[in-house]
């Protein structure tokens, strides 16, 4: 491992289901697992400690399947089980390339993977070990994002970085609209006056009462999660800044 170079100790990567997909949008590509290995390892070496909540939307989408006559909690929970399987894929790549890992999940499947237990994750953490949280937070009508926010704050972990599709947080979608406006840097309550869709708003909600930042960035672009994890600018910093 290189000299530490992270302005953060500890951070949180999210990753949305549909990053697993790659150009296929649906199920699981190598190449993309891959692309994302290799970008977490990148971030890993510098020194930062690193978890990562996966989300399950490449293979289920609870909520499409809810309004599509299915019972929300039932659609839910396949969605966790999703998240499993697409960490035990990040798993294996991340290991294929020399990282140490662990898989915790909010719903105990031990065959597979641990239970998630706070300290031990922490521990695991400390150890220079990439812990995989999967199965959201165990309960139905919560996001992803909600879990991956309230896994950073039981592990002390000093920011969340969001992995999209865009790089950054926009006035409107830049996929359409041609004039979008680019924040670099974005105060809790001005996402909110301004309605940006960042996060879910439970867990914008909680980034807000616990001064967690976010970072919004594009994923596809090359050393992006290093460039996050090490708190250099890219992307979309919203936190706290009205009083900087």
């Amino acid at each position: 491992m290189t000299e530490k170079e992270s302005n953060w100790k500890r951070v949180l990567l999210k990753l949305s289901g549909e990053a697993f997909a790659g150009k296929s949008h649906r199920g699981i590509e190598t190449k993309a697992i891959e692309h994302i290995a290799s970008e977490i390892k990148a971030a890993h070496d510098t020194g930062v400690e690193l978890a990562v909540v996966v989300g399950g939307g490449n293979i289920v989408r609870g909520g499409e399947m809810s309004e599509n006559g299915m019972d929300r909690a039932t659609a839910d929970y396949m969605g966790m089980l999703a998240t499993v399987i697409n960490a035990l894929a990040l798993q294996e790549a991340l290991e294929d390339i020399g990282e140490v890992t662990r898989v915790q999940t909010a719903i105990e499947m031990r065959a597979v993977a641990e239970p998630f237990i706070r300290r031990r994750a922490i521990r695991h953490l400390e150890k220079e070990r990439i812990v995989i949280f999967a199965a959201g937070t165990g309960n139905p009508y919560f996001t992803t994002d909600t879990a991956a926010v309230l896994r950073a704050l039981e592990i002390r972990a000093e920011a969340v970085l969001k992995a999209t599709n865009v790089d950054g947080v926009y006035d409107k979608d830049p996929h359409i609209h041609k004039d979008a406006k680019k924040f670099e840097r974005l105060d809790f309550s001005e996402a909110i006056r301004l309605g940006l869709g960042v996060m879910d708003l439970t867990a914008f909600t909680l980034c807000r009462e616990y001064n967690l930042p976010i970072v919004v960035f594009d994923l596809a672009q090359p050393g992006a999660v290093k460039q996050a994890a090490t708190g250099k600018p890219i992307g979309t910093f919203v936190g706290r800044i009205s009083d900087d």
